[in-house]
């Protein structure tokens, strides 16, 4: 079966929070959202899709979106689970990999190896053993709008995977990561003003070795971080 049948949903708004306009912050050469648009084009597995809101702030990452020639859906701010679904309906792709704005350094292989997990039999895949906020999800989109239908908390409207991941019935697999990614002890999910901070040093070892940190493969991302003194992972 062909690779190129799942639909990438990277849902993405500038209301944090915690940390609001990060997705938009500057992250060295570019916006941290263009680190997760392109990383994850670069994944050549489907068409991506960020799924934002209809608020009006957020017309800047729509605006974003269609810069790097990605797919764009607007939908409601605080029911996730129902933005994703209608961002799927009317798609033909029978598996999702969902994403998040604020994952720059997102493995660009790990798309791909999710899918797989999806095309052997699971109706739900992540992997472990990333750096936290390397990792994509993947799931069917069958079970992704079961659970729009049958979801009825506020934690699984927002968070969109809680139901799949707790169900019976829903073939749930976790692989462990190849060893040249493995850094679990590592944070690159930006959800604080020290993650964007830390993210940034990040980004400047990378282009001081001369590689377009965008693209850069993770294991070169991970042998830069380990230059930098080590941080908790939350």
């Amino acid at each position: 079966m062909s690779v190129t049948t799942a639909l990438i949903v990277l849902q993405a708004r500038l209301g944090s929070q915690r940390l609001p306009g990060k997705v938009l912050a500057p992250l060295g050469p570019a916006p941290l959202l263009a680190y997760c648009i392109r990383r994850l084009q670069a994944a050549a597995i489907g068409p991506v899709i960020v799924a934002t809101t209809t608020l009006r702030e957020d017309e800047a990452v729509v605006g974003l979106a269609r810069d790097l020639e990605a797919d764009v859906h607007a939908g409601p701010v605080d029911d996730v689970l129902a933005r994703f679904a209608a961002a799927v309906v009317g798609r033909s792709h029978p598996w999702i990999i969902r994403a998040t704005g604020d994952n720059p350094f997102v493995d660009i292989d790990a798309p791909a190896r999710t899918l797989k997990a999806l095309q052997d039999g699971a109706d739900y895949a992540v992997e472990e053993a990333l750096p936290l906020g390397a990792a994509v999800e993947g799931i069917r989109r069958d079970v992704l709008l079961q659970a729009h239908q049958d979801a009825t908390t506020a934690y699984d409207r927002e968070h969109v995977t809680p139901w799949a991941r707790r169900m019976a019935g829903v073939v749930r697999v976790m692989p462990t990561a190849p060893a040249d990614v493995r850094a679990p002890d590592l944070r690159f999910t930006v959800d604080t003003p020290d993650d964007l901070a830390y993210a940034r040093r990040v980004v400047d070892l990378a282009l001081a070795e001369g590689l377009d940190p965008c693209v850069a493969p993770l294991r070169r991302l991970i042998e830069l971080a380990r230059r930098l003194p080590p941080r908790e992972v939350a």
